[in-house]
């Protein structure tokens, strides 16, 4: 896979993601590697986290699904553009 199918393909979901890392442009693609990582692990975090509070874990669910769902769209709009900016506040943590 060449460098932008590889950015986009990332953004897919977690098996696009790993199918981006074990097959694609693992060099080319590592800033949109790591950001989709961050916003998958977010996601992922929030959604166990929101079940466990009480009363408002729902809100926490919300507010913080559609701050990850931004997160996902800003990216992959990036990925499609051939553009690296980093997404807000997730952007800034590096795992690769």
């Amino acid at each position: 896979m060449n460098k932008r199918t590889t950015d986009v393909v990332a953004y897919l979901s977690w098996i696009g993601l790993l199918i981006a890392f074990l097959i694609g442009d693992r060099y080319g693609s590592r800033f949109h590697l790591n950001q989709s990582l961050v916003i998958w692990i977010a996601a992922t975090v929030l959604g166990i986290v929101s079940r466990w509070i009480p009363l408002f874990g729902w809100l926490v669910g919300l507010v913080g699904g559609l701050f990850c769902a931004l997160c996902w769209f800003i990216g992959i709009i990036n990925a499609i553009q051939g553009v690296e900016k980093e997404v807000p506040v997730l952007g800034q943590i590096r795992l690769l």
